[in-house]
């Protein structure tokens, strides 16, 4: 559905933050890309969304086969395509309706939102900016879906949010994919959560895919292990070592 081809994305015309970064993601699938801050993950989700003047610079965007590279937002998001960012792009000064109605919600006939998100059904006539962080990430997802997309891209969706929030959110992804067949592009730091649910998943450091696989190829890669999914290293011949490993990407 979606192919980044050996994209690079400049800031001021010096800054290199994407350095001929490419990845895929196949139609029903949820993909994640993990790193530290600083990774470029942010930039990577703007430049597919085109919301960022003239950029990239270098390489393609292709979706469903059409090329998307430096088109305007509004063009980008009419195919389809929808992103919930990392400040969740509600809007705070009006009703939890009001925020919907904007999205497309027409009542009644979007009443199965609620079936996802009921906790929203109660909060109809509350201020988006009264709600909780939890209640504001399944508002914003709420709008994502209400634009019926072939793909949603999320940044950082667990951002300042309770661990048992953080997995409600992932379990309403995976029903999202599963039952609403809606493919999703998730940009994370919790590594542990982003990849309970994904189907592939990319290792992003310093504007780069340092690293690409499975779940179960994260698990079983002793660096992705030690630097992400806080594991320890195995204990050397000659005896524990007193550094952290060195990156071997």
């Amino acid at each position: 559905m979606l192919e980044v081809k050996n994209i690079e994305t400049v800031y001021f015309d010096r800054l290199y933050i994407l350095k001929g970064l490419s990845l895929k993601v196949n139609k029903g699938e949820i993909r994640v890309v993990i790193g530290p801050n600083g990774a470029g993950k942010t930039t990577l989700l703007k430049s597919i969304m085109g919301l960022i003047k003239d950029q990239p610079r270098k390489g393609e965007i292709i979706f469903e086969g059409k090329n998307i590279t430096r088109k305007d937002p509004e063009e980008i998001a009419q195919l389809g395509i929808t992103l919930v960012p990392e400040d969740r792009g509600i809007f705070p000064e009006l009703k939890v309706k009001e925020n919907l109605i904007l999205a497309g919600w027409t009542g009644e006939k979007d009443h199965e939102i609620f079936d996802v998100f009921p906790n929203l059904k109660d909060k109809l006539n509350e201020l988006a900016n009264n709600l909780s962080g939890g209640e504001q990430q399944m508002l914003a997802l709420a709008r994502a879906i209400l634009k019926k997309p072939k793909l949603i891209m999320l940044d950082e969706p667990s951002l300042g949010l309770s661990p048992k929030i953080t997995t409600e959110l992932f379990s309403i992804l995976k029903i999202l994919n599963e039952k609403m067949k809606i493919t999703i592009l998730i940009a994370e730091q919790n590594v542990k959560a982003a990849t309970s649910i994904a189907h592939y998943g990319y290792v992003m450091e310093e504007g780069k895919i340092v690293f690409e696989g499975t779940p179960e190829d994260f698990q079983n890669n002793e660096l992705v292990k030690e630097l992400y999914l806080g594991g320890s290293i195995k204990k050397p011949e000659k005896g524990w070592q007193l550094y952290k490993r060195k990156r071997r990407w």
